[in-house]
């Protein structure tokens, strides 16, 4: 493989991989780039769709690309594929051992387990109740229905593949829990017990990157994040809104 080949698949596959992970497009524009130029490209082309990532060195005749078939949110892997460009820009890796790198990072899963994931939401649904000015009574209501939820989330989107349909059949899940613990006396605040319970399954971090996008002039992959978080809305709300016909 000569060095412009081996460049671009180093190039493509940051790039692929910081994608996946859900970072800002013009930092995976900005990573390939740096890449490339620490290799002695400084004219190469990058850019970057929600989609796809598509990378063109100067010296080659032909456009590149790599398909972003996942999208989730993975800070540590960002940081990781970054520190190794960075490395690479300032001489202390070469490209074969960036590759190597980089291939070894991609076959790893840093996702925290499952059950932690778990944990996580419904402290964090407990912790939000409280923030909103609830009781300590609902405490624990928010905290198992959050960490119900969650595991609604991600057992609908290990077998359907499609969020917002995982999205909607937890929120759904979470509105109905939520009821019936009003019901039955152990939760007070009906509003502040749901809007809590939802706080782990609306996509914070994807609106602030369609945000930065925007305000970076990437105005495509800005209006189609924002469009991705407002579905993904939409459907929290719609789950919740179904339960409420229903049963409120």
């Amino acid at each position: 493989m000569g060095k412009e080949q081996m460049l671009i698949d180093v190039c493509l596959l940051a790039g692929r991989m910081m994608a996946q992970a859900g970072a800002e497009t013009y930092r995976v524009e900005d990573t390939m780039t740096r890449m490339a130029a620490a290799s002695g490209f400084p004219n190469s082309q990058s850019f970057v769709t929600p989609t796809v990532v598509m990378f063109h060195l100067e010296a080659m005749s032909s456009t590149h690309f790599a398909r972003v078939n996942e999208r989730g949110t993975d800070l540590e892997k960002i940081a990781l594929v970054n520190s190794i460009s960075r490395r690479m820009a300032e001489g202390e890796i070469n490209l074969d051992e960036a590759h190597k790198m980089l291939k070894k990072l991609d076959e790893k899963s840093l996702s925290f387990p499952a059950w932690l994931q778990v944990v996580a939401a419904a402290l964090a649904s407990g912790s939000f109740l409280l923030m909103f000015k609830g009781t300590w009574n609902d405490y624990l209501p928010a905290a198992f229905i959050g960490g119900a939820g969650f595991i609604i989330l991600l057992i609908a989107h290990y077998f359907s593949k499609v969020k917002l349909f995982a999205e909607f059949f937890a929120a759904f899940v979470i509105g109905g829990l939520a009821v019936l613990s009003v019901r039955l006396g152990l939760g007070r605040d009906l509003d502040l017990i749901i809007i809590a319970s939802v706080m782990p399954l609306v996509p914070g971090v994807l609106i602030t990157n369609a945000i930065r996008d925007l305000m970076a002039g990437h105005f495509m992959a800005g209006v189609s994040k924002g469009a991705e978080a407002f579905l993904t809305a939409f459907a929290i709300g719609a789950g919740v809104a179904v339960v409420f016909s229903f049963f409120v």
